[in-house]
């Protein structure tokens, strides 16, 4: 039986996803072990990124210091292009392959009529009001592949048919139900070039 400090640490790192009861018993005594600038550290940047971290007004990527993020704040990016992610992790990902050089759109999720995930519940109608407003050539669907990513990549093309600009899909070699952010860059980098238009 450990003292109360230590199970109600243990139920903590539970609340993180994937954490079971070993992991979180081993994170606890992470802690234990730490000196207490390391533990001050810890407890400032947990509380910090829930005080700080805020969503981008404009394409909802994450951003601390401004209501606009830094990609959207960059005036070199180029305008003709606008990469559709389903979170905001996947915009650090592609970002740090240095393999598109546009603007972002974030939806927060993917239409799943099963999970009573519908097109209102995402950020749909933010999409469209930037294209509407934007000049945008061509919005590039960077979402994993799956029935809901295919779901939601026809229904935006839908969407935005009869808007002069062209709607594409990252290619396929990804395989089915991947998460983008672990695909290998030079995966990643021949999908955005072999891109296709969605039909």
């Amino acid at each position: 039986m450990y003292p109360k400090s230590i199970n109600n640490l243990k139920e903590a790192f539970r609340y993180l996803k994937g954490v079971g009861e070993k992991t979180a018993e081993r994170y606890a005594f992470e802690v234990l072990g730490m000196d207490d600038i390391q533990t001050d550290f810890l407890s400032e940047s947990i509380k910090n990124v829930k005080k700080k971290v805020k969503r981008c007004k404009i394409c909802g990527n994450f951003t601390e210091d401004d209501d606009v993020c830094p990609i959207c704040n960059d005036t070199l990016r180029n305008k003709d292009y606008l990469c559709v992610v389903e979170d905001p992790r996947m915009i650090s990902y592609i970002e740090k392959q240095g393999i598109f050089h546009g603007y972002y759109h974030v939806l927060n999720g993917l239409i799943s009529t099963l999970d009573g995930i519908n097109p209102e519940d995402i950020r749909l109608d933010k999409l469209i009001k930037r294209i509407e407003e934007g000049n945008f050539k061509e919005v590039i669907i960077a979402v994993k592949p799956c029935l809901e990513g295919e779901m939601t990549s026809l229904y935006i093309n839908n969407v935005l048919s009869g808007m002069n600009l062209e709607v594409s899909r990252i290619a396929s070699g990804i395989p089915m139900g991947a998460d983008i952010e672990y695909i290998d860059p030079i995966t990643l980098e021949r999908a955005f070039d072999n891109r296709k238009k969605i039909e």
